[in-house]
């Protein structure tokens, strides 16, 4: 018996649609709740992991997100850095200062001040400055007078603390690289990122600072 009432059988495409009989109320009903969520499909946000939501709102909302990340993955760097080289003998060194004897040990070339602020991007010299200082009276670095400028090698023991440091970094965090992350093109394309959103945060602050 046609009661008057079908629905439309939509797995034919391209073809005439038969018309499908409903025997019942719950099936009607439940045919009924189907074509109007096929009709009206909700709109899901995606789940955005913030920090600060009240600067997540408009079409950069991502750059937020991306700035959370970035705030956590630059403390756990921070901790892992002094963690790192406290494991090597280094007790008493800030994240700063072991940054500062690994550049200073880059390539093995005597360093000056004006040349690590550049590289490490700090703006403050005096923060370098102080670093390098701590560092000399740990006798970890050494410095030279050539004309009026100073220059900064690591010593016999700066060297003998960093090869540790590259030892405990091989044990602890090399093995723990898997998935994405052991793909040297995709870190170093994420690397090109990062390079590339500092150079936007550098011409962000300078326009900043002039208002």
């Amino acid at each position: 018996m046609n009661d008057g009432r079908a629905r439309v059988r939509s797995d034919a495409p391209g073809k005439v649609k038969a018309p499908v009989k409903v025997k019942d109320a719950a099936a009607k009903a439940a045919v009924r709740a189907s074509a109007e969520f096929e009709e009206v499909s909700p709109v899901v946000s995606p789940l955005r992991i913030l920090s600060s939501a009240h600067l997540a709102e408009g079409p950069h909302a991502s750059l937020s997100e991306f700035e959370f990340g970035l705030i956590v993955c630059h403390n756990a760097f921070s901790r892992w850095v002094v963690r790192c080289m406290r494991a090597a003998g280094g007790h008493d060194l800030a994240v700063t200062d072991v940054l500062v004897l690994h550049h200073v040990y880059h390539r093995q070339r005597a360093k000056r001040l004006a040349d690590i602020c550049f590289t490490l991007n700090y703006e403050d010299t005096y923060v370098i400055t102080y670093s390098l200082k701590k560092l000399q009276n740990a006798g970890l670095v050494a410095g030279e007078k050539v004309g009026k400028e100073m220059f900064y090698t690591v010593t016999d023991d700066g060297a003998a603390m960093l090869d540790r440091f590259r030892d405990v970094r091989a044990g602890c965090l090399l093995p723990a690289v898997e998935g994405e992350l052991a793909d040297a093109d995709q870190l170093s394309r994420m690397a090109e990122r990062l390079r590339a959103l500092s150079g936007l945060y550098d011409q962000a602050a300078r326009a900043a600072s002039s208002l």
